[in-house]
């Protein structure tokens, strides 16, 4: 492996998409994940169409099975490729960025690479948004095998990012959606009799306890919204019977970059429309 791979545990190994942007933090993490001398192995998230950045991933050795934890471009505009280079069949929520097999579906267990990866569902940022959740164990019951004390991770797409916060892209992402999704992850993370679960996110660096972070997740987002319902009582104040996403991103978000600035006020539409329900 060269400069750009990481290796994470046992089982995982990391290559940086070279991709980096205000949406994509320091570029789309690519994972390829086995147990330890398996023959096969799995690539999660594929990333950009970038030529180097397949390359690599196709020759960590034998793919057998592509998985996508959402349908935006930077995680899945290399599936295609990948899928050519390898041969491997590419599985995601949604049947149109599946190729060779069929979609993924919550609580499916994937056997493949030596491992048993279990499928969570955790819409939100997008609607088909999934995490991957997978330990050493050969149980194929990942509670059992966390509390036996084997290496255990999981793949958060970006429904958990490495810094910073999600997005919520409404009006396909809802954030009530979002806030189950947050509470399944920081039970799946708790519920491990103090051992720690790691979340290997699309963007950014490893988090060492999915539970710490989803709980600090929820804590942001419940935040936000009281900032978002205050910001809606002063333009209501100052006559604005229906403020615009704009109007309240500019008294929530007012110290953003302008670069970021859409992207807040789609979580201000996904609050607003949280807040009216």
């Amino acid at each position: 492996m060269n400069a750009a791979w990481e290796t994470i545990g046992t089982m995982v190994r990391r290559r940086r998409a070279e991709n980096p942007g205000p949406m994509t933090l320091d570029g789309t993490n690519s994972y390829v994940v086995a147990a330890p001398g398996a023959r096969g192995l799995v690539v999660v998230d594929p990333g950009p169409l970038l030529e180097d950045h397949l390359a690599d991933l196709a020759g960590a050795g034998a793919v057998e099975l592509i998985l996508i934890t959402h349908h935006h471009g930077d995680h899945t505009d290399g599936s295609a490729r990948l899928h050519e280079l390898t041969g491997a069949p590419v599985r995601a929520a949604l049947p149109e960025f599946c190729l060779g097999a069929d979609a993924l579906y919550d609580g499916e267990l994937i056997h493949a690479g030596g491992l048993t990866l279990e499928v969570l569902a955790t819409p939100g940022h997008t609607s088909d948004s999934l995490c991957f959740a997978v330990t050493l164990g050969e149980s194929g019951d990942h509670l059992a095998d966390i509390e036996a004390g084997h290496e255990a991770v999981i793949f958060t797409g970006d429904t958990i990012l490495g810094s910073g916060s999600t997005v919520i892209c409404h009006p396909d992402g809802k954030l009530g959606d979002y806030l189950v999704s947050l509470a399944l992850l920081r039970n799946r993370g708790r519920n491990t009799h103090g051992r720690q679960v790691a979340a290997l996110p699309g963007h950014g660096p490893v988090l060492r306890d999915i539970a710490a972070a989803a709980q600090g997740y929820e804590e942001h987002r419940a935040s936000r919204i009281a900032e978002v319902s205050h910001a809606v009582e002063l333009l209501h104040k100052d006559g604005i019977a229906e403020p615009t996403p704009a109007q309240v991103a500019s008294i929530v978000y007012g110290d953003i970059p302008e670069n970021l600035q859409g992207a807040a006020q789609l979580s201000v539409e996904a609050q607003l429309a949280y807040l009216r329900r």
